[in-house]
């Protein structure tokens, strides 16, 4: 009986240091909204393309300093943040025909798992646009090395692209030319460029 005590006791130990030592090997890192942006790209009448932001993105990085591969993302992104520059466009982007922001005012992703090959990372996650979740894959640069402000604050920039088809998440309003061409393509190219805050 004491022997069997003492072989638990051991493997306790053993398994709380294990986990000490895994909260050891991670850190939390926030996305600083005033120096991120999530940016789009979309073809026009089929013969060039427009871009626009939403300016309000946020969320936070479990980075597992040993293993990246074991770290976690999340991001939100304000739809009502969105901006191509045109005022009109902007209101149209938020109106029910494609964001419908009093409904979905938001857009989510959150990783599953990640996948480091020679250096280059990709994170799979689900992502949630219009009340419309699927799997998305993110090829991604960095995190670039921790650097520290003139404030005290540890920092990394980190880098995401993506590209969506729109009718995926249920955006299928459009109008058609006389030519049969849509004025809004489907695919959507994303980059999300992000830089992040180290939680003390």
């Amino acid at each position: 009986m004491l022997k069997t005590a003492q072989r638990i006791g051991i493997v306790s130990a053993i398994a709380l240091f294990a986990s000490l030592s895994a909260l050891a090997q991670t850190s939390t890192w926030n996305i600083d909204p005033a120096h991120s942006t999530a940016q789009f790209t979309v073809r026009h009448l089929a013969i060039s393309n427009v871009t626009g932001n939403f300016t309000k993105v946020t969320g936070s990085v479990v980075l597992n300093e040993k293993d990246i591969t074991q770290s976690q993302v999340s991001a939100l992104i304000d739809v009502r943040s969105v901006d191509t520059r045109v005022d009109a466009r902007n209101k149209d982007l938020k109106s029910p025909n494609f964001f419908d922001v009093e409904k979905y005012p938001t857009i989510e992703f959150k990783s599953k798992r990640i996948v480091n090959d020679g250096g280059k990372l990709q994170v799979i996650g689900d992502l949630t646009i219009h009340g419309t979740t699927r799997e998305v894959t993110l090829d991604v640069d960095g995190p670039t090395p921790e650097l520290a402000d003139p404030w005290g604050n540890s920092r990394r920039g980190i880098s995401a692209t993506t590209t969506i088809n729109r009718k995926d998440f249920n955006l299928m309003y459009n109008n058609l030319l006389k030519t049969g061409e849509a004025v809004v393509g489907d695919n959507v190219k994303i980059q999300i460029d992000a830089e992040m805050v180290k939680k003390k």
